[in-house]
């Protein structure tokens, strides 16, 4: 298949588009590239993690330096609900559960139901809600700790907003719209969320007390984050700045640069719902293949695993053992595996990994109270 031509990037909360270069926006937003150093700390973490797809940060090398000091860490880490959770969803969640297994660290979810209901015109309070109550059971069926995992519905836990009307007091309209840019704002509820977001980040030092958290996140949702550090430093919180882990973005099975619900409806997106056979279906069908056009170019030039979806996701996600998929690089790019071959692997892979989930599901609509923040 041909790569994608050449676009100018458009890299903001509400939009990723175009091709990115990731050495640029480090340079562009002011951020650190996560150092050797840093990696070798994180040897029992989530391949995201070793694997460089988290490639930079603010302050991390300060959280790491906390918690060999000793002091209390935390990581928080939201999710914003407009639709059932996609594979694509997991990259923070995965990599907050990574650390809290290596750091034994509290790790703070809150669900920002009332972001989506302002900015979706289509979405009904009633169907937020249904949202964020499904989106949670796929969060607690990653295997959290409880007792040391705390989760919140804004339209539910509402002293969050005696943390957000704090912040918004200190913060001018224009601070919020310059750290953005041009919003997609059409209504006051939307206006007030940088406020409301900005809560959400300092809420582990708001709950627990002044400390350093990292907030694992894509490079596109780092805005919120410079914003929530000068907040930070306000006389009147004195909080520490929160640390942030930045990820790379995860292919949509087409191929484009950041995997999205909004591509549902042509099947560029593996659902957590999905079934094993919907699975088969899109990665068969829909999944950007870096082979040649046959099998003799294939066998004779080989494919790009650079540029293969597959691949991408067997890196990212599904594939945890570095020898395993170094020989699955290897017998790629030499022609000896096809690109058939390849997607059959992902789809055996995803397939395991779902009917698990699916299961630990069920189970979590138990364990509820063990999580929720009331």
């Amino acid at each position: 298949m041909k790569k994608e031509a050449s676009k100018k990037s458009i890299i903001n909360p509400w939009e990723v588009s175009g091709n990115v270069n990731y050495e640029k926006l480090i340079k562009e937003f002011g951020t650190s590239k996560i150092s050797e150093d840093i990696y070798k700390k994180l040897d029992k973490c989530h391949p995201l993690l070793k694997r460089r797809i988290y490639f930079s940060h603010r302050d991390f090398d300060k959280w790491l330096e906390d918690y060999h000091k000793g002091k209390k860490v935390s990581v928080i880490t939201g999710r914003g609900p407009s639709e059932k959770m996609h594979l694509g969803h997991l990259v923070p969640f995965l990599v907050a559960k990574s650390l809290q297994e290596q750091f034994n660290c509290e790790v703070f979810i809150p669900i920002s139901d009332d972001e989506k209901f302002f900015v979706k015109k289509d979405l009904s309070y009633e169907k937020a809600l249904e949202y964020s109550k499904d989106n949670i059971l796929d969060l607690i069926a990653l295997g959290f700790k409880p007792g040391k995992t705390f989760i919140f519905q804004d339209f539910v836990y509402t002293d969050i907003y005696k943390y957000a009307a704090q912040v918004a007091k200190r913060m001018t309209y224009s601070t919020a719209k310059a750290a953005f840019g041009l919003t997609p704002e059409n209504n006051v509820g939307w206006s007030f969320y940088p406020a409301v977001q900005a809560a959400h980040i300092l809420f582990p030092q708001f709950h627990r007390g002044k400390h350093r958290s990292v907030v694992p996140v894509g490079i596109d949702q780092d805005p919120f984050i410079r914003l929530t550090r000068d907040v930070a430093s306000y006389p009147e919180f004195n909080f520490e700045k929160p640390a942030a882990l930045h990820a790379k973005f995860i292919p949509s099975l087409h191929g484009s640069v950041k995997m999205s619900s909004s591509e549902s409806a042509s099947e560029g997106v593996i659902f957590l719902s999905d079934t094993a056979k919907e699975v088969e279906k899109k990665i068969k069908k829909y999944a950007f293949s870096g082979g040649q056009a046959t099998i003799d170019e294939h066998r004779k030039h080989g494919g790009n695993p650079d540029i293969d979806v597959s691949f991408q996701y067997l890196k990212m996600l599904f594939e945890p053992d570095d020898k395993k998929l170094a020989k699955i690089e290897s017998d790629y790019r030499s022609g000896k595996l096809l690109t058939g071959e390849l997607k059959e692997i992902l789809i055996k892979k995803i397939n395991l990994f779902l009917k698990e989930h699916q299961k630990a599901r069920e189970q979590a609509k138990k364990q509820l109270d063990k999580f929720l923040v009331k």
